[in-house]
């Protein structure tokens, strides 16, 4: 290397060391996940029982509070103390959490502050513990994510390695509340991971495999809901071809339930906002109505039922005991009104339960409804509540193998896989033909800031150098500074009209020089005018044999935007063994002509 700049003060560790600090992170996320149900478990007892207890099991039903109607107040007062604890302390852990994630890797090179996660985590404990109608999967991907984030700033890590240790921290935070690695990692890769590679790969899958098993320490190994797995058997049969037709009809279903959620959450963001301009005044309207809404459904169906995560409802669909069509379509309708209200409210809390909600209501009520025109095929509104469950999650967020795999891990039922793959597809297509958007994306995209939602192979990039490298046109003899205005330049023999020109100072090469730029200096020098070459005296020395993503990354690393290719290593270079220039605009071409062959 000729002439290289200092190094940055970032570094950049070996795979062994940053997956020794997944390891780390998964064990810490892991914590932080019990931390947080503790917390809400602290705050639900506290709302709707009046004592202190850390005593909770989210999959029963909340018991009547003894304080009655007074229960509407509840999450208005936990929506108060949140608003204040997040216009002042850290405004990015309002809503459910993911989408300033996601920023932050896309746009803030994985810089997450450290406030995040102590405020993200009162603030979503409250406001789930308090009634408002969110889930605790998007809280702890934020407070995962902003623990590696702040534990690669603090080893001042490269960026690449702290958006991966970002990635990995939300793999293991929801990992770690459902008890399902696949799925968490299946979410890093699908919605959160720039590159999948090794090198980013292998960390995600080390912390969420360690999350998952301190969570199994602390939780159990027990899945997240329990399934009668006879009551599943007979719709997947191969013989009941006639069924996927009966999917694709529930995915398109589950498709319109994601879009009006996504549309629905935004929408009333922009009229409370536009309305209500003072924040605590919205929270009181719009957590007051989520209070009205609990109550009157204790007064008319026995329970809350829209109140926190609402996993003792889906347990009950998913267990057969809730599968009135009438109840179950209001139930759907009564949690898609309390979620969008409660974020739109500034509440803090994930999408990720609500999503559940949804489908398990939606899909129960579809599977209750076939029975009625049906009865005598056994359909259940259980059997169709796990495959709504996925098409509403998987439709909502974009993400299809998370939907599909958490499904399977969180009910342990493999049977669910082949019609849930029909129907997330299906609600993915249906949602995506309404709307590109998907309800994390939808968010940053109007502030400007845009996600990409496919991953590409950069093909270019394992080309070898010698294949893209810009041609030597010529060399030229220096005599004197580069800065003296009587430096003289002697070509050496005929010089092309494209590519470089090599600077020797006798045998050696001492800079380079478009042909057009030497060009344009000659004019300028017969007309007067003495300025200094512009010569690339900065760059890297690669073998013709080397592969274009391993040259780019060094040159990244040393910031240097130019490469010479040599035929042999010398500390400094011969004129008769460079080969050619790879500069940013090589590269630029390369990636011009792999999307003009898309």
């Amino acid at each position: 290397m000729v002439g290289l700049r200092p190094r940055l003060r970032e570094r950049t560790v070996s795979l062994r060391m940053l997956s020794l600090f997944a390891l780390v992170l998964g064990i810490l996320t892991g914590i932080a996940a019990a931390g947080l149900r503790g917390l809400i478990a602290l705050f639900h007892n506290l709302f709707f029982a009046g004592r202190l207890s850390f005593a909770y099991d989210a999959n029963q039903f909340t018991p009547p509070a003894p304080w009655g109607a007074w229960i509407i107040l509840a999450p208005v007062i936990g929506g108060l103390v949140v608003v204040f604890l997040v216009r002042r302390y850290a405004p990015e852990a309002k809503g459910h959490g993911v989408p300033e994630v996601m920023d932050a890797i896309y746009y803030k090179r994985g810089r997450i502050r450290p406030i995040v996660v102590l405020i993200k985590s009162l603030a979503s404990a409250l406001s789930i513990g308090s009634g408002a109608s969110v889930g605790r999967e998007g809280p702890i991907i934020q407070i995962g994510s902003a623990i590696g984030s702040v534990f690669g700033q603090w080893l001042r890590l490269s960026t690449w390695q702290v958006i991966t240790l970002v990635a990995a921290g939300a793999g293991a935070g929801i990992a770690a509340t459902f008890n399902t690695p696949l799925g968490g990692v299946m979410f890093a890769v699908e919605l959160m991971l720039p590159e999948i590679s090794a090198r980013t790969f292998l960390p995600v899958v080390l912390a969420t495999g360690t999350a998952t098993y301190v969570g199994r320490m602390l939780f159990g190994i027990a899945p997240a809901f329990t399934v009668p797995a006879a009551d599943l058997a007979d719709i997947v049969l191969p013989t009941n071809l006639w069924l996927l037709p009966v999917y694709v009809v529930l995915g398109i279903l589950c498709g319109l339930a994601a879009f009006a959620f996504v549309r629905l959450l935004h929408g009333l963001e922009d009229l409370l906002e536009g309305r209500i301009r003072n924040a605590y005044l919205r929270a009181i309207v719009g957590l007051g109505s989520i209070g009205v809404m609990m109550w009157l459904l204790m007064e008319t169906t026995g329970h809350y039922h829209v109140d926190g995560v609402g996993y003792g409802t889906i347990q009950a669909i998913l267990l057969g005991r809730l599968d009135g069509v009438g109840l179950l379509f209001l139930l759907f309708v009564a949690k898609l009104l309390a979620t969008t209200l409660s974020l739109a409210s500034g509440a803090s809390g994930g999408v990720f339960a609500p999503s559940l909600f949804l489908g398990a209501a939606l899909g129960g009520a579809f599977g209750s409804l076939l029975d009625t025109f049906a009865p005598g095929f056994g359909f259940t509104a259980a059997q169709f509540a796990i495959i709504g469950m996925a098409a509403v999650v998987g439709g909502g967020t974009g993400a299809a193998m998370t939907a599909i795999l958490m499904m399977f891990e969180m009910t342990t039922d493999y049977s669910v896989i082949l019609p849930a793959i029909i129907a997330v597809a299906c609600a993915i297509g249906t949602r995506r033909a309404l709307i590109g958007e998907n309800i994390y994306t939808f968010k940053l995209m109007r502030r400007g800031h845009h996600i990409p939602k496919d991953r590409h192979s950069n093909m270019f990039l394992v080309r070898h150098v010698r294949e893209v490298m810009c041609p030597i046109a010529g060399s030229i003899q220096v005599h004197g500074g580069f800065e003296d205005p009587q430096v003289t330049l002697e070509p050496e023999g005929p010089m092309g009209e494209e590519g470089y020109l090599l600077l020797l100072r006798g045998r050696h090469v001492s800079g380079v020089m478009e042909a057009r730029e030497y060009r344009h200096w000659l004019v300028l020098r017969e007309e007067g005018v003495h300025e200094p070459p512009p010569v690339i005296r900065h760059f890297l020395l690669v073998r013709e044999g080397a592969l274009l993503v391993d040259v780019l990354r060094r040159m990244s690393r040393h910031g240097i935007t130019h490469a010479l290719v040599v035929a042999r290593d010398h500390r400094v270079p011969h004129a008769g063994d460079v080969r050619g220039v790879i500069s940013e605009h090589e590269v630029a071409q390369q990636v011009l002509e792999q999307f003009r062959d898309s």
